[in-house]
Formats: structure tokens, sequence, C-alpha cells
């Protein structure tokens, strides 16, 4: 079976992109895909990777 190869960032924690940016714009440090779902909620805009679920906070 495919194994994925993610690189250990815990996907129940929101990171702050300030302390966190990305390494590769647009593509997720995690995973590297770069297809994300995007939410808005008390004027912080939210990014969460399709792939693997980890989210950053803009």
């Amino acid at each position: 079976m495919f194994e994925e190869n993610y690189k250990g960032f815990d996907t129940s924690i929101v990171y702050d992109y300030r302390e966190y940016p990305d390494k590769n714009a647009g593509i997720c440090d995690n995973c590297g895909n770069a297809q994300f779902k995007s939410s808005i909620k008390n004027t912080i805009f939210l990014r969460e990777c399709r792939k693997c679920g980890m989210k950053k906070s803009i």
C-alpha cells in the first residue's frame, strides 16, 4: 500500500503563518499538497490542507 511522506507536523494544532510561513508558497509544509479548504471566522482566515489536514491562520 502507498505510504504518505508527511513531515511530522501536528495536525491538531492551528499554526500561525507569521511564525511558520510556507517554505514553498502555496504548498503544504507537511505533505506537499497544493489544495486547501479555507474559512473565515471572527476575522481570522484559516487555511486547511485537503490531504493531511494541517491548518494555518493567515
